[in-house]
């Protein structure tokens, strides 16, 4: 009898195959829910056994003391944060650079994706000190919560003015630039007024990718730390079958390029610009990366202090404990 494994997963198009059912597991009878918000704590969730889980929510909760999520490294979103800077097409700003002194909003202090933009930033001379920050919704759509998350301070970090969305605040001049991952409404029509801060961020990409070996993670998967404590080869074969929908999902998606026109030259490019294994999963493929999100947490303020690598992830993706676990 295989075990029942609930799984909450937001809409990636290479987890079609587990989705749909062509990657199955004799162990294992994976149920899985399409979320399009995170779960925010699968440990003490009673609808989930497993999640896609925030990297930056995981470290906090290591660093609390909380260890009833075990962090699988099989980092499930990943993306390079350059081209998630965006700005009005009017605007005279084209560099990482010219950002000091500007006010920038973002969608979230303390998300993943923001901590690695920010990142890219101090790279180019930018800390969280040289610009004025404001955290707020991306659109009218978007629901007001409290984005700030604690990290609030005033005259450097504040909410948007009137939690009005910061794609309106862009337009009217009261911000410089916007962080998001998820482009608005509109952004592809040519007519939104809206383009990408870097006017090649692509090969800012490319130069990130050669000075730093890897395209950083934000998402991961994080298991119940009751469920690996009963059924340790669980971390083994739920990775497993992440990584085989994956490889199916490219193959498939390799073959009926067509569908997108230029895809094929993106596959193409992708496949030749990057050394296979880039998305390996893995404590060793992901090491160095691991250490560089966590150095950041702490130099950003997000986490009071350093964390190792082995203190965010005691096992493996083949269920082993790391080194210092």
């Amino acid at each position: 009898m295989p075990l029942t494994l609930r799984l909450a997963l937001r809409d990636w198009d290479y987890m079609t195959p587990l989705v749909l059912g062509d990657v199955s597991s004799p162990k294992l009878d994976i149920k899985v829910d399409r979320v399009g918000t995170l779960v925010s704590h699968v440990g003490k969730s009673d609808a989930y056994d497993a999640a896609e889980t925030s990297f930056s929510r995981y470290t906090q909760m290591r660093i609390d003391g909380d260890e009833s999520v075990v962090g699988i490294p099989n980092f499930i979103m990943r993306g390079f944060r350059h081209r998630c800077v965006i700005t009005t097409k009017e605007s005279p700003i084209t560099s990482f650079a010219q950002l000091a002194g500007k006010r920038i909003g973002v969608t979230g202090w303390r998300d993943s994706g923001n901590t690695w933009t920010r990142a890219a930033l101090r790279r180019e001379g930018v800390g969280v000190e040289d610009a004025i920050w404001y955290a707020g919704r991306l659109t009218e759509a978007h629901p007001i919560t409290d984005r700030l998350d604690g990290f609030g301070r005033p005259g450097r970090i504040e909410a948007a003015p009137g939690e009005r969305p910061m794609v309106d605040l862009l337009k009217e001049g009261l911000l410089d630039a916007i962080f998001t991952p998820f482009m608005p409404d509109g952004y592809f029509a040519g007519n939104s007024g809206f383009r990408q801060l870097l006017p090649d961020f692509r090969a800012a990409e490319h130069r990130y990718f050669a000075d730093v070996g890897y395209v950083p993670g934000m998402h991961l998967i994080g298991l119940k730390a009751e469920i690996v404590a009963e059924h340790p080869w669980v971390i083994a074969e739920l990775s497993r079958l992440i990584d085989e929908s994956q490889r199916m999902w490219l193959s498939k998606r390799r073959k009926y390029a067509e569908t997108t026109p230029f895809m094929l030259d993106e596959l193409l490019k992708s496949a030749t610009e990057l050394p296979e294994g880039w998305d390996a999963s893995g404590f060793a493929a992901n090491r160095k990366m691991i250490a560089d999100f966590a150095e950041e947490l702490h130099v950003q303020g997000i986490l009071p202090r350093l964390m190792t690598p082995e203190e965010l992830f005691p096992f493996d993706v083949d269920g082993s404990r790391t080194s210092a676990a």
